[in-house]
């Protein structure tokens, strides 16, 4: 293969952390109502479910409607993945945001079961379907956007926005929520309350779809090695020509997922209801972890680029492979101090994967199939493993009487991603993505790619020899 000097994308780095603010709102849009419905589990089971007589059961009804929605997320990974791919990342992401923002405004508005009965429930999980619907597309979309628009010098340190957007919408859920549990009464809270950091969902909605319709789409989507006027493939050729790629993504993400739902969606309920320390005490630990992962999400992603994202993800796997139990066993030991060790644990190697992951997982698959596949492969994951981990780990806490039930969950999946991991990834970090011209932002890495192509297109020669 020639290469070509005037193929390689020179990017705007100012516009590219611009693109990093856009796409990390929408990411924490999606993620503040995931947040909500977490730390809001108890209170909605009682207003949707009041019908079911024992709590326990309450609880497992309400995560068994925030996991049914997640079976839309193929679907929304398959329609908006081919758009992606066919008319741009930007289209997608100006679309998926705006079904977010409703989705999460509908909650709020929605009558109880002691209002309307039976479809109470029904239009819950409505709501959450519209929302599993456009997150599809969207987390997919904005980890492919990021990805495009960096420097491959700087592909994760700036894909760790994107997570960073993820925990402060956590951040600002659990804020609300508890600022919420403060100022009202349990009474007010159960009758209305609730509702409120719902609402309040759609105004942070609009704010990212501001944003986003004023985005550049990607240099790579627009400057592409592959043929643009061939037909896109279909799935059945994807899935026969990615195999290896497709198998890598779904386990990485099921490990990735299953660490994020256990502690952000599974853990305030698994302090409240197995731990038994008050609410308000939770959310606050949960929270001041949440706040340090921010800066360890950003240094995790710097080391990404000097070390490689293989690297970051491994010392990631490992240590919840043997860090699992301690963190669940200081947990049980129901003291303040413990349980806010046993918390940063899983926080901390959390970060390791919401530092590398963002950049790590587009660079798997090629440029004319990336978005479809990756939102795809992504969503089938996330729907099986990630939306079922509160439903599981309460399941598991329920029939093994066991509070370390899900550490050992936790513990088998990180073995498994660790050895993935370690036999089929090659570390992508500072090289260009599969099917792409180079990113650079600077003269000096211009001079530097343009003088060593080999190492540029390191993927062309190994890949389709």
């Amino acid at each position: 293969m020639k290469f070509n000097k005037n193929k390689i994308n020179v990017v705007d780095i100012k516009q590219t952390k611009k693109s990093v603010y856009a796409t990390g709102i929408g990411n924490a849009m999606e993620w503040f109502d995931f947040g909500l419905y977490s730390y809001l589990a108890i209170i909605i089971s009682k207003n949707f479910f009041s019908s079911v007589e024992n709590d326990e059961l309450k609880l497992i009804f309400t995560f068994a409607t925030f996991a049914i929605a997640f079976l839309m997320r193929p679907l929304g990974g398959i329609i908006f993945g081919r758009i992606g791919d066919k008319l741009g990342r930007k289209t997608v992401l100006t679309t998926t945001i705006i079904l977010m923002a409703a989705s999460t405004l509908l909650i709020g508005l929605l009558p109880t079961y002691d209002q309307i009965g039976i479809w109470a429930p029904i239009l819950l999980l409505i709501a959450r379907i519209i929302q599993g619907f456009s997150t599809g597309g969207e987390y997919a979309g904005a980890m492919v956007y990021i990805a495009e628009s960096s420097p491959d010098n700087k592909r994760s340190t700036l894909g760790s926005g994107l997570e960073i957007g993820t925990l402060a919408g956590y951040i600002l859920a659990s804020l609300l929520a508890s600022g919420l549990f403060v100022v009202l009464s349990d009474s007010e809270m159960q009758s209305w309350g609730w509702r409120i950091p719902f609402i309040l969902g759609a105004p942070l909605g609009l704010v990212g779809l501001y944003l986003r319709r004023h985005l550049e789409e990607t240099p790579i989507f627009e400057n592409e090695i592959s043929n643009t006027d061939v037909e896109p493939e279909s799935f059945k050729s994807i899935v026969k020509n990615h195999k290896k790629d497709i198998i890598l993504c779904f386990i990485a993400v099921a490990f990735f997922n299953i660490t994020n739902y256990m502690l952000l969606s599974y853990m305030p309920s698994y302090l409240g209801e197995v731990i038994g320390i008050s609410t308000t005490v939770g959310t606050v630990l949960i929270t001041s972890v949440m706040v340090i992962m921010v800066p360890l999400a950003f240094l995790f992603g710097r080391l990404s680029d000097k070390i490689g994202n293989k690297k970051v993800v491994l010392i990631g796997t490992f240590g919840l492979t043997v860090g699992s139990l301690l963190s669940f066993y200081f947990m049980g030991l129901n003291q303040l101090m413990f349980i806010s060790l046993g918390i940063f644990i899983l926080g901390f190697f959390l970060s390791t994967y919401e530092g590398a992951m963002p950049s790590l997982l587009p660079s798997i698959f090629y440029t004319d199939v990336r978005y479809r596949t990756l939102a795809v492969t992504f969503n089938v994951s996330v729907s099986i493993f990630g939306g079922t981990t509160p439903l599981i780990s309460t399941w598991l806490v329920h029939v093994t009487n066991n509070p370390l039930a899900p550490a050992y969950y936790l513990t088998i999946v990180s073995f498994i991603g660790f050895v993935t991991m370690l036999v089929l990834f090659e570390t992508t970090s500072g090289k260009s993505l599969k099917g792409s011209y180079p990113n650079v932002s600077s003269e000096q890495d211009f001079e530097k790619v343009s003088k060593n192509p080999d190492d540029a297109l390191w993927w062309y020669d190994k890949e389709l020899k």
